[in-house]
């Protein structure tokens, strides 16, 4: 199994230990969910300010979030579906911020670690095509991310 993750450290705030930590979770994760060989993603860790600017353009939110995913796999309306044994898997992008995973962390009573861990882990599978605008798919979602997070060994404390 092979995916590929570009991380981009914005902040110049995450030790390799904490990258590492994010990169075993998410091949785990792509494991579990059987993502197939050669797949992409990027994760990108901002600041406050950074995810505020994204979350607005994008999203029509006037204010900072923890985690935003894009996907690459939706299909918009027109758009072709390019797909060939050669062609890598482009699943998308995660942005995390980072001093909104600390205040997190801080609030809900575990490690920094645990926190970046599920957000990371939340935005892949939003990659993955997982959502939670219904109650049922919210289920699904939450339940899926808990079991994940449970095997891993990166339970709630």
């Amino acid at each position: 199994m092979s995916l590929q993750i570009d991380f981009v450290d914005e902040t110049k705030s995450l030790t390799e230990g904490d990258i590492e930590r994010i990169e075993n979770l998410l091949f785990f994760a792509a494991e579990q969910e059987t993502v197939k060989s050669n797949a992409e993603l990027s994760v990108t860790f901002v600041s406050n300010e950074r995810i505020h600017e994204i979350n607005k353009e994008y999203r029509h939110k006037d204010r900072p979030t923890d985690v935003i995913s894009f996907a690459m796999e939706e299909m918009g309306e027109g758009e072709l579906e390019i797909v060939g044994e050669e062609i890598p898997r482009i699943l998308g992008d995660i942005i995390i911020s980072v001093p909104k995973a600390k205040e997190q962390a801080i609030d809900y009573g575990h490690s920094f670690s645990r926190e970046l861990g599920f957000l990371a882990l939340h935005g892949f599978l939003h990659l993955l095509g997982y959502d939670h605008m219904t109650e049922t798919d919210e289920k699904a979602m939450f339940s899926r991310q808990k079991d994940i997070l449970e095997q891993y060994g990166l339970e709630r404390i």
